[in-house]
């Protein structure tokens, strides 16, 4: 499987007012070439998620060295070296406007920096309308030390999310981050090992590909959140193919350009041996908001609520009879689940499926549980 395609124009003579016809996305391919050059060549609104790591420009002044006398194996590339931060600003501009143009409406991009970039490129990023969603700070949990004990440890990164405006309508997979977490909210603060050991890609000499590795567990999480199997996720600054690797074992699509030869021989080695998980384990928990609504009364009328069951809240201090058409009554109170679970609680509102309880076999649980089952009959 070649996955390197030399992605050039052919010149076409057309008819006039004929539309060009349109080009079809190098899906799951790297082109090697300049990012702004080859995103150039993608079609309008073409992608789902962008995941960008573009060059830190740490300005690095000479060789780092550890205590024992051993070279630091540090950013010192020719990528990440620009004449001064004017340049660096003009390039970022240049690759966020080509990105933007390629991301759909409903997309969102991801980029990754450190305190030398992460700022302007923020900036940038807002300047080009693209609306912050979060900011991650991926807490590393084996940073480097500082060698020369001149400053902290630069213990993290940060990630910037981003959708393409404010009321953008994109992909956030709640509940499955929710249940990588243990059933507990994902947090902005994601503490994540670097690359070490035998995920570390090493090149023909033992040393590193790649000195800015991202962990295959980072790019996991990101692309698990906001995208579903079969979306197309770019990388336009590919490295060694932590994208595509991550993108194939998930089951989504991916385009990745890249202008560094030796780094293109290397990803397209990891993703041929990247082995995609089986279709029914790419299954997550679905979004409750994606779910087809369901109304109290559907589970009356189908009779997994008999009239005049008898509901209580979790700590049985009230009981509510249902009625023939779904509604609740208690005490002085009647109404909807929700209406009537507020107005005993002299709350504004409340999630009746949460706060009403049902015993089955002796134990109680949420009326949630019995709309979850009608739900699974639907499918």
């Amino acid at each position: 499987m070649n996955l390197i395609v030399p992605f050039t124009e052919e010149v076409r003579r057309v008819r006039p007012r004929a539309e060009r016809p349109k080009r079809e996305l190098p899906l799951d391919r790297i082109l090697m070439g300049d990012c702004i050059a080859e995103m150039a060549k993608l079609p309008d609104k073409s992608v789902d998620m962008i995941f960008a790591d573009p060059p830190y420009n740490l300005q690095l002044g000479g060789d780092l060295f550890r205590p024992e006398g051993g070279r630091v194996d540090a950013v010192d590339d020719a990528w990440d070296k620009f004449d001064s931060l004017a340049a660096y600003d003009d390039f970022t501009r240049e690759w966020l406007a080509e990105a933007r143009r390629v991301l759909k409406d409903t997309g969102t991009i991801w980029v990754i920096g450190s305190y030398h970039n992460i700022y302007r490129v923020g900036s940038l990023l807002q300047d080009a309308d693209f609306w912050i969603l979060n900011d991650i700070v991926w807490r590393k949990a084996n940073p480097m030390p500082n060698f020369r004990g001149t400053r902290f440890t630069n213990a993290h990164e940060t990630l910037l999310w981003c959708a393409k405006d404010e009321k953008a309508r994109y992909t956030f997979n709640y509940r499955a981050m929710k249940a990588l977490n243990d059933d507990l909210q994902m947090r902005s603060d994601w503490v994540l090992p670097i690359c070490g050991g035998a995920e570390r890609l090493k090149d023909d000499n033992g040393h590193k590909a790649h000195p800015t590795q991202k962990p295959e567990a980072l790019l996991y999480r990101v692309l698990l959140a906001c995208t579903k199997p079969g979306d197309v996720v770019l990388d336009p600054f590919f490295g060694t193919g932590t994208t595509g690797a991550v993108a194939r074992r998930l089951g989504r699509r991916w385009i990745g350009i890249e202008r560094g030869r030796a780094y293109v021989k290397v990803a397209e080695e990891r993703i041929r041996s990247t082995l995609p998980l089986d279709e029914s384990a790419m299954t997550t928990v679905p979004d409750k908001r994606s779910q087809p609504r369901v109304a109290f009364g559907l589970l009356v009328e189908s009779g997994l609520v008999q009239p005049g069951t008898l509901l209580t809240d979790a700590k049985r201090r009230w009981t509510a009879k249902v009625g023939a058409d779904g509604s609740l009554t208690c005490e002085a109170h009647s109404g909807s689940i929700h209406k009537v679970g507020a107005a005993l609680q002299g709350a504004p509102s409340c999630n009746g499926w949460t706060f009403w309880h049902v015993e089955e076999d002796g134990a109680l649980q949420p009326i949630d549980a019995l709309r979850q089952r009608h739900l699974a009959n639907l499918a």
